[in-house]
């Protein structure tokens, strides 16, 4: 979990809070839909998915860079 920590550590306030709500990533480990996201945020789940899939590729890179 230190490592998940330090990688979701770099992406911005909202990347965090979608990226943490969407794969359960707290202690509940309620993963939520994209739909629901989109409700809490008040946006499109179009837009929701656009916001993920940027979180993911910083993910992506960052991870990849530190390895």
């Amino acid at each position: 979990m230190n490592d998940t920590k330090i990688l979701v550590d770099i992406l911005d306030d909202r990347e965090k809070e979608l990226v943490i709500g969407r794969f359960g990533l707290v202690h509940s480990g309620d993963e939520r839909t994209q739909r629901e996201i989109a409700k809490e945020f008040g946006v499109s789940r179009n837009y929701v998915s656009r916001i993920e899939k940027g979180a993911l590729m910083k993910l992506n890179h960052e991870f990849y860079k530190v390895k």
